[in-house]
Formats: structure tokens, sequence, C-alpha cells
């Protein structure tokens, strides 16, 4: 069975093809619609077979569905048919719990995944747990995110960001 695997970021979108070693690679941001995100997929696949795609997606999913909109792309997520729109079997994972679960080699493991964004899940007695650490509070009305993720990053730089987090 070939799988294609989507891992939809705030700053661009992967795309492995299981067998395969190259990862395909095109742009996202904030506009980025689920649509757009498909349209891309299929342009850069063209010619490529596979029976099941895996899109690891960056927000709440519950049961395989998407919980709300992702907050560093564009709407139209929720609610979007994807099965549809690729046209074979589609499942639906928080994106952090989809990189976590690729490095998980047996009993606990914390994942912190520094991006745009930063995206969190914990794997304990094989159960994976995808958490929106992100997005709790943090510092003078702001969230985790606004300081080790990207926005961070550009607003205090490298030293001031992710290091100082790290220690405080």
């Amino acid at each position: 069975m070939k799988v294609l695997v989507v891992d939809v970021g705030g700053t661009s979108v992967k795309i492995l093809l299981s067998g395969q070693q190259n990862v395909r690679t095109f742009p996202s941001g904030p506009e980025l619609t689920a649509q757009e995100m498909v349209a891309g997929v299929l342009k850069a696949t063209k010619g490529s077979k596979y029976d099941v795609v895996s899109i690891g997606y960056p927000g709440p999913v519950l049961r395989g569905a998407l919980l709300a909109e992702p907050k560093n792309l564009g709407p139209g997520w929720v609610g979007f048919d994807f099965k549809q729109a690729f046209r074979c079997p589609v499942t639906l994972i928080n994106d952090a719990a989809m990189q976590a679960l690729g490095g998980y080699e047996g009993g606990r493991m914390l994942f912190l995944g520094l991006g745009t964004g930063l995206g969190s899940a914990l794997i304990a007695e094989k159960v994976i747990m995808p958490m929106e650490l992100a997005h709790l509070p943090y510092k003078k009305g702001g969230t985790f995110e606004d300081y080790v993720g990207r926005r961070g990053f550009e607003r205090l730089g490298k030293r001031n960001g992710a290091a100082r987090w790290r220690m405080s």
C-alpha cells in the first residue's frame, strides 16, 4: 500500500510518498486554504500513485475531524472534504502527533516541534496525545508560541527567544 504523507506547516507544506526519499515542498502561509493545499499537493505529485493520504494538520484533530481553523493558515479547513478532494481515503492527525510518531521508539516521549509555531505531543504506553501547549498564556498576555515560534524569533531574535524560554 502506497501512502502519501502531507505535513501542513505555517511556512511550507511537505510531501513524502512511501518508498521515496525525496521530500517535495511548496510554500504555505497565512492565506493558504485547504483547497489550495490540495491543489498544491496534487500538482507536486502529478503522475504518482498512492492508495491513501495521511495529513498532519497544525491544529486540534479529534477522531479524524478538524476542530478549529489553523492559527497560521487561511480559512476553510474545518468541514473540508479531503477524501473527495484526493479521491481516496484520507486520515487527519495533528501535525505534532504525526511528527512525534515518526520518531517514537517506545516508552514515554514528549515532543516539542519548533517551527512557524510550537507543536507538542506526548506519547505514553503507545498512546499518542496531541497537546496544544502553544496557545497557553505566557508572559504579558502572550502565548508560548509568541516566544518560541517564528514570531518570537523575528521579534526577540534567536538569543532572546527560544533560548531564554528554555531557561526560565
